[in-house]
């Protein structure tokens, strides 16, 4: 929950921090991974790896956890033959998401002034209303990037949102759509919706309605006599963890 109130803060500070000089809007792209934990080839990132300064038994103790592996499938009392895995870095594991942080440390703007923001599957495009004609250079740039990493991105769940800043008053015409990208009003970024004007009316009420249905769950499980204390474990762990899911990321703009 930290980490990705981290991440959400660092977003909404580089979008302020442009929105508060002269530009008039700022636009953010979000480009989403296909099944990211599981393209990720074991020899471009070891190549990554060797490249950081670790000690010689880490590496080699890396080389071995990502190498070895095999797979088959059975079906109908008939059994494949078995077949190496060269990719994925094992999404539940421990070194899973220290992995995809070291796969990823080299996709970077390639415009001053714009901003990447990367949290596993997910990379958001910061660019300021003066860099918009490097809009289509910074998605070549991305798609260039995947294909020399074995990733593909899911241009389903691509959107672009252009925030602006609501207390000022000077009108502005919103730049050309991009071809494949859908334009909307709201970005939802790591489980929280926020507005083009920063409001989160819409989160706000997303967690009031899924709270009151989880609230109705409690009380089903009540009448069916769990104890007390089990409902209060319940009560903190899921509906409490979701109020505060972020919470500092997003609060400030209520």
């Amino acid at each position: 929950m930290l980490l990705c109130s981290i991440v959400c803060i660092c977003s909404n500070l580089a979008i302020l921090t442009h929105l508060q000089s002269t530009n008039l809007y700022v636009i953010v792209i979000s480009r989403d991974f296909s099944k990211a934990f599981d393209t990720v080839r074991h020899s471009t990132l070891l190549n990554k790896i060797a490249q950081l300064d670790l000690p010689d038994h880490i590496y080699n103790w890396l080389v071995n956890f990502f190498t070895g592996h095999s797979h088959c499938t059975s079906f109908c009392d008939q059994t494949s033959e078995f077949e190496n895995i060269n990719a994925s870095i094992i999404q539940g594991s421990a070194i899973g998401p220290a992995a995809y942080v070291v796969s990823a440390g080299d996709l970077k703007a390639i415009t001053p002034g714009n901003f990447l923001c990367k949290y596993a599957d997910v990379t958001y495009v910061i660019i300021p209303a003066s860099n918009e004609a490097s809009r289509s250079s910074e998605l070549c740039s991305i798609q260039s990037w995947a294909q020399g990493n074995n990733l593909k991105l899911n241009c389903a769940k691509s959107c672009e949102v252009i925030f602006i800043d609501p207390k000022r008053r000077r009108q502005h015409v919103d730049p050309p759509s991009i071809p494949g990208i859908l334009c909307r009003r709201e970005l939802q970024m790591l489980e929280v919706t926020l507005a083009n004007d920063f409001t989160v009316t819409e989160h706000v009420q997303q967690l009031t309605t899924k709270s009151s249905q989880t609230l109705y769950a409690v009380r089903v499980l009540r009448v069916h006599g769990l104890s007390d204390t089990a409902l209060q474990e319940v009560y903190q762990s899921v509906i409490v963890g979701r109020l505060l899911y972020a919470a500092s990321a997003w609060h400030g703009f209520t």
